[in-house]
């Protein structure tokens, strides 16, 4: 059963991350979710344990929150695959690729919408994720073919170093 969150667990968990990679524990590229928490909470609320999770390489409080036990999680941090988690037996899986979650998200739905199963998408992709062609190309076939899916787009105001307001 999924654990029950809050922001200042979430950001709890991810405080810790972060000191744990200054103090030099942990020597892979992590990115952290700060800010996103209430909107995650909303969101999450109406994501069914069946569903499907697609992220980004931002995607601790998507594994958290679909229900991966936060030690399972740490372990994969810890591992190196904090821009990659992925979690079939939670149907969670994240790409560190820009976009690369989006294809196969839109064929799972797909899938989903032949086998009649009442199990839905829930995509997320960053703010210029959503600028690219491939996003675009998605947004549009699961439009047109009325998939089960949800692109939520996350838009933390910054594009790696650079404000994208200006």
């Amino acid at each position: 059963s999924r654990m029950s969150w809050s922001s200042e667990k979430l950001i709890e968990f991810e405080t810790n991350l972060a000191s744990r990679f200054n103090a030099g524990e942990i020597k892979f590229p992590v990115h952290l979710s700060d800010g996103s928490e209430k909107p995650l909470l909303e969101i999450f609320s109406k994501i069914k344990a069946h569903d499907w999770v697609f992220t980004s390489w931002r995607s601790h409080y998507q594994c958290l929150l679909k229900g991966v036990p936060p030690h399972e999680l740490e372990a994969a941090i810890l591992n190196g695959r904090s821009i990659a988690l992925c979690f079939p037996e939670y149907n969670v899986f994240s790409s560190a690729i820009v976009g690369g979650q989006i294809s196969i998200a839109t064929g799972v739905a797909m899938g989903l919408k032949r086998s009649k199963s009442d199990g839905w998408v829930w995509c997320f992709i960053g703010d210029m994720t959503s600028e690219t062609g491939i996003a675009q190309s998605a947004l549009r076939y699961a439009s047109n073919h009325q998939l089960p899916i949800t692109f939520v787009i996350e838009d933390n105001g910054i594009s790696v170093c650079t404000e994208t307001r200006e």
